[in-house]
């Protein structure tokens, strides 16, 4: 019998998934051959991802990118969680020689003077580090949601990524942050603290502030920048995210 391309299986698990609670639709991504990954942030939508994992205790791999910007809150809240929900989250750092090419060419916090250099940064503390988090993974599973932002209004359950061929899993599409709160709430979920200070999405300590009342949950991201639709290039292709090779 011949098996479902990626890009067939992701079309067909995007329907299967809709009906599905939050657990049910980590178990059916689990039971499927191949291995599966969730990369998290430890914002608030991932650490009930995490909980959803550790809590049934399903064969999915969790994974953090550990940038070398992140505030000491997020980095803290690590093993905090490791320790509420018995499970390993695996670190994946940026390489130092591309750190410091970086450095080299645009300074630091060279991010700040333009979008090419801010992307580069992306490439070299994110992009590359998700590369090797994804190694040999079928199955990538995300915290993204439609209420998030413009750009991720028509976010599905599942989907190909065509770049990395594989596919991308999005089981909290459907949340709303009153759902993902109720579900804090209700298992006891430890989050960041930058959240109650206002920041509901929290990224590397100098790309992120704490929003103003009504903007968008994403508008203290990249906040200097005019793009509405601004990305790092995790979650869109990165030719289209940004144009630009890695720092020589």
């Amino acid at each position: 019998m011949n098996l479902p391309s990626n890009a067939e299986l992701a079309s067909i698990l995007n329907i299967t998934l809709e009906n599905a609670d939050l657990t049910e639709r980590l178990r059916i991504v689990a039971a499927h051959e191949g291995r599966a990954v969730f990369t998290t942030s430890l914002g608030i939508e991932d650490q009930v991802i995490t909980a959803a994992i550790g809590l049934a205790r399903l064969p999915i791999d969790v994974s953090t990118l550990e940038t070398g910007r992140l505030f000491k809150e997020t980095v803290d809240l690590i093993a905090e969680t490791e320790e509420r929900f018995g499970i390993a989250i695996q670190r994946f750092t940026p390489r130092q020689d591309d750190v410091d090419a970086y450095t080299a060419k645009f300074g630091l916090n060279g991010f700040y003077e333009s979008v090419e250099a801010r992307h580069a940064c992306c490439h070299v503390r994110k992009l590359v580090p998700l590369a090797e988090a994804l190694v040999d993974a079928r199955f990538w599973v995300t915290g993204l949601r439609r209420g998030q932002s413009g750009n991720r209004a028509t976010t599905p359950f599942a989907e190909y990524d065509a770049e990395r061929d594989l596919i991308k899993i999005n089981p909290l599409a459907d949340w709303s942050i009153e759902a993902i709160n109720a579900y804090v709430d209700a298992e006891s979920v430890p989050t960041n603290p930058l959240h109650a200070r206002g920041y509901p999405s929290i990224g590397c300590e100098p790309c992120t502030r704490a929003i103003k009342p009504g903007e968008p949950e994403r508008a203290g991201r990249w906040w200097w920048e005019n793009d509405e639709k601004r990305e790092c290039g995790l979650h869109v292709p990165e030719a289209t995210a940004s144009a630009i090779p890695t720092p020589a």
